[in-house]
């Protein structure tokens, strides 16, 4: 066993997600977690009490030893953790299924999502929603549509098919050139906050030129509805979904929603889709889907699908995770969306996102700062320049907040349960951090008070 303390023992052994294997990795040692705040130990041994602004990465939206799933995962483990799923199931996963396809988006005159395949993550989720896409044109009659219509922008996971759908140029595509599939992308969206008809007409003009440029290669359109997450926080006109829709029947496509970031309340509505009552033939949805208990994701998809695929010559959807169905996750998930089922996320959403917009409106007197927007339970700072992640995470820590920026973007998407004080302790937190690391400049004159 290596010797020191738990940072540096961190240090000598485990690789962290988008970091180097570095003996000067910052990190922050967590020793409780309860509600909204984190209890963090720096390696100095200074302590401190902070505000999670990140639901730990999107996902904790009840908050840390939440009664309720705390109290649904006991009850299970006394019963059975976990068994496999190829011929045999119980009741966790079936209610499970149930309960998403009763929450799925719905519109009259557009099929409902009926069919839900569980996965181990969202990056899973996504992989076999594009497998299932090529697998339906297949099936159609249609063996050269393997490859997908996607956004510039956009984020769908870090193997290797969902790579392949993300951002070609600020993804990972020039670290796997030999790889990745050679998809299509069309423009991302106008932003919402500037959108105009003009310029959602001039941009679906371009999507249709470059479905009808590749159709006869194309198994599916696939995106993230509304709100670009990682590809930048980028939030667009629902009204692009619509043009999505239409785009995706008039050339034969299926319209894959990766709903992973955006399910379960947080850009306002239950899920992005029904900004705009745009029902899709597949879904992925994971992050919150457990409150951030454990990792779980699903794919749902109509029946048409289901049946076309069932039909075709594998008979059987090609895909099989060794923990599908996890017994232990399911039931938290059940809790959550049991509790979500009550409606009192939409308030809490409502809430968060006003006091966030409030909250954040100084940062724009920051002559580092280009731009502030939010949509939901969302609220981003964006920067002409890329943020100084290491500098501005620690002045956020000496603030009271959790924050974790990436590229020129320092955000939030707190918990549901978040109060009033926590949001202003967040967004004054934020805003502090980036006046102390960017501000290099006396701020603009005529910014918000």
């Amino acid at each position: 066993m290596i010797g020191g303390g738990l940072i540096q023992r961190d240090r000598a052994r485990l690789w962290h997600p988008y970091a180097p294997a570095s003996q000067d990795l910052p990190l922050w040692e967590v020793e409780a977690a309860d509600g909204v705040r984190l209890r963090l130990r720096a390696e100095d041994g200074t302590r401190h009490e902070v505000v999670d602004a990140m639901s730990s990465w999107w996902s904790v939206i009840h908050g840390y030893r939440n009664p309720v799933l705390d109290a649904a995962a006991k009850r299970q483990l006394e019963k059975f953790s976990h068994v496999m799923f190829g011929g045999l199931t119980h009741a966790p996963a079936v209610e499970l299924a149930e309960r998403l396809v009763d929450m799925a988006p719905a519109a009259p005159g557009q099929p409902h999502l009926e069919r839900v395949f569980l996965a181990d993550s969202g990056s899973v989720a996504v992989e076999v929603a594009l497998k299932l896409a090529v697998q339906f044109q297949t099936a159609s009659g249609h063996p050269h549509r393997q490859r997908f219509l996607s956004l510039r922008g956009g984020y769908h996971g870090d193997t290797f098919a969902a790579m392949g759908v993300c951002d070609p140029v600020d993804g990972m595509h020039s670290a796997f050139p030999g790889l990745l599939a050679g998809n299509f992308f069309a423009p991302r969206p106008p932003a919402a906050a500037s959108a105009t008809p003009e310029s959602i007409q001039a941009w679906a003009s371009e999507l249709t030129k470059t479905a009808a440029a590749h159709s006869t290669q194309l198994a599916a359109i696939i995106v993230e509805p509304v709100l670009q997450g990682a590809g930048g926080m980028h939030a667009y006109p629902a009204e692009c979904l619509s043009v999505l829709r239409k785009v995706a029947d008039r050339f034969g496509l299926l319209l894959i929603f990766d709903e992973i970031a955006t399910g379960f309340g947080r850009t306002g509505e239950l899920f992005a889709a029904d900004h705009a009552r745009v029902v899709p033939d597949i879904m992925c949805v994971g992050k919150a889907l457990t409150g951030g208990y454990l990792t779980l994701a699903a794919m749902l998809c109509t029946a048409d699908v289901a049946a076309t695929v069932s039909d075709g010559s594998a008979g059987m959807l090609l895909h099989g995770p060794t923990f599908m169905g996890n017994p232990l996750a399911c039931v938290v998930a059940n809790a959550s969306l049991g509790m979500i089922a009550g409606g009192g996320w939409r308030a809490d959403v409502a809430r968060i996102g006003a006091r966030l917009e409030a909250g954040l409106a100084p940062a724009l007197g920051l002559a580092a700062v280009r731009e502030v927007r939010s949509i939901g339970a969302v609220g981003v700072i964006e920067l002409h320049d890329a943020v100084d992640v290491a500098a501005v995470t620690a002045a956020a820590i000496r603030h009271g907040v959790w924050v974790r920026p990436f590229r020129n973007l320092v955000y939030t998407m707190p918990p549901y349960i978040s109060t009033l004080e926590d949001i202003d302790l967040i967004a004054a937190g934020m805003t502090a951090a980036v006046a102390e690391v960017h501000e290099r400049v006396p701020a603009r004159s005529g910014g918000p008070a």
